[in-house]
């Protein structure tokens, strides 16, 4: 009885869900979930640079003591950034820690 009852909770939600169409990523997921193109850039710029930074404590092993020593920064903002609250990070301050872990930034214009 409960898996009959499962199994038709399941087929209600495959039909809502198979109904829409299946659409190809734009490459940028902030653009594609309807951020203006302006800022769906700068959105995407600063998940790479802090997924960077990220794997960059990671890799090293760093404590976030040691991590905030080296990015000049407290332990509760290297903490904040390894929790991935983007809201907090301008674009400029995470360029300036990626400088600080050894990242060389660069930034390529698409024609």
């Amino acid at each position: 009885m409960i898996l009959k009852l499962l199994e038709s909770d399941t087929n209600k939600l495959e039909g809502s869900y198979m109904k829409e169409p299946v659409k190809k990523s734009s490459g940028n997921v902030f653009l594609d979930l309807g951020f203006p193109p302006e800022e769906a850039a700068i959105l995407q710029m600063r998940s790479e640079i802090m997924a960077d930074l990220r794997k960059f404590i990671e890799t090293k092993k760093l404590t976030q003591a040691k991590a905030a020593d080296i990015l000049g920064v407290s332990q509760s903002r290297v903490s904040d950034l390894i929790r991935g609250k983007w809201e907090k990070f301008s674009l400029e301050m995470l360029i300036a820690l990626a400088t600080k872990a050894g990242m060389r930034i660069s930034l390529n214009r698409a024609a």
